[in-house]
């Protein structure tokens, strides 16, 4: 795969490339959008392959039989990350953020509190807030650039109207790749305060060298209230085919999640399934390692240019393709750092604050795009920012 071929995304109803004018006011000719998590590189040969399939064919019915589906995802979880996983444990919802939502449905009631330990991605408060249950902030600690839990802190803020905490595992936007040792607090913590686990694992394929995910799944005692949610959109820059899973081992829990996935009427996408079956195989697995590479290479790049700026510090990252820099130490208000990367730079990229408590000083950047492009705004950064060195 050459992840250095140029793709013009402009006018192909792109949100990271078309809607980045009206939210941003940085204009697709000459901007560069680091905001959207999704990467400007086409998928696999394979992914290509079977949607030149379902074309070819002209037919685009019901989809039925999912066998080949869920193959594909034990297949990958067995081979990728040492996880068995029970087939009838597998629930295809239209994406993440979807399941999320339809976890928040089967499990809780309005007016339940939902931890999250922020900062974090920001559509998890969003639809926390939007299904009627209270958003509970429990701020990670930034112990020298590295995100870190405080449980005495949190145990010390639960009331007891708590039902659920969301964990995302490799961590959005710090890029923790959590240690066993942290994911068995985690899950002490939520069987303290008897809270549903759900932990969103959608950046598991994109760690960096000497990074291991750990799916929360080795972890004992906690599998009679843990809900794991898994995608390979991420992974493979397919989110636009809005399939995820919710993957549940626990029968009680199964049953509850099916009840409301029945009475919703949700029924799996015919390109997402099809794209998934074929990207969770040999030829996939070969691209995620290349893949893998060439982010490191461009996390190596953006790194070292955004450090050698005064006052801005690029938290170290385990895994995704998304930057958090820290202007903190420039002493200036979040308006003037933005007129300077959105205004003077032409950079789009995420709000800190919009990730919770704790993000209000930083700014997202995905560097999942070719390298000269990362080169370029690594560049331009330094031009916005000169009379800082």
């Amino acid at each position: 795969m050459n992840f250095d071929e140029p793709i013009d995304r402009c006018g192909t109803h792109s949100m990271k490339w078309d809607e980045m004018q009206a939210r941003y006011g940085v204009s697709p000719r000459d901007g560069i959008p680091m905001w959207v998590a999704d990467m400007d590189f086409r998928p696999p040969q394979s992914v290509q392959d079977a949607v030149g399939r379902i074309h070819r064919s002209g037919i685009y019915g019901y989809f039925g039989d999912s066998r080949a589906y869920t193959d594909a995802i034990t297949w990958w979880m067995q081979e990728r990350h040492g996880w068995k996983v029970d087939p009838e444990a597998i629930f295809s919802t239209h994406g993440l953020v979807n399941g999320t939502s339809m976890c928040l449905d089967a499990f809780t009631l309005p007016g339940d509190g939902v931890v999250l330990f922020t900062p974090v991605y920001h559509a998890f408060a969003r639809v926390i807030r939007a299904s009627g249950r209270e958003v509970v902030e429990c701020p990670l600690v930034n112990k020298s650039g590295r995100y870190e839990f405080d449980f005495a802190a949190y145990d010390a803020m639960m009331t007891g109207a708590e039902r659920m905490v969301i964990l995302c595992s490799p961590h959005n936007p710090g890029g923790r790749v959590w240690t066993r040792a942290e994911l068995q607090a985690v899950a002490a913590f939520a069987r303290r305060h008897e809270l549903i686990l759900v932990s969103d694992e959608i950046h598991e394929d994109l760690t960096f060298p000497g990074a291991r995910h750990i799916p929360m799944t080795e972890i004992d005692g906690i599998e009679d209230r843990l809900v794991m949610l898994t995608a390979a959109s991420k992974t493979f820059n397919i989110a636009g085919g809005h399939i995820g899973n919710v993957i549940i081992a626990d029968t009680d829990l199964r049953g509850q999640f099916a009840a409301r996935m029945l009475a919703m009427g949700i029924s799996p996408n015919l390109f997402g399934i099809q794209m998934v079956t074929a990207a969770y195989s040999p030829e996939g697995a070969a691209w995620v390692d290349d893949l893998r590479g060439y982010l490191d290479g461009n996390r190596r790049i953006f790194d070292a240019g955004i450090n050698a700026i005064p006052g801005l510090r690029s938290m170290p990252l385990e895994a995704t393709y998304l930057a958090w820099v820290d202007f903190s130490d420039t002493g200036m208000t979040e308006a003037e750092v933005l007129d300077r990367v959105q205004g003077r730079a032409r950079i789009a990229v995420n709000h800190g604050k919009t990730f919770g408590a704790g993000g209000e000083t930083f700014l997202r950047f995905n560097f999942g795009t070719q390298r000269a492009r990362v080169i370029e705004a690594v560049s331009r950064m330094q031009e916005a920012f000169a009379d800082l060195q």
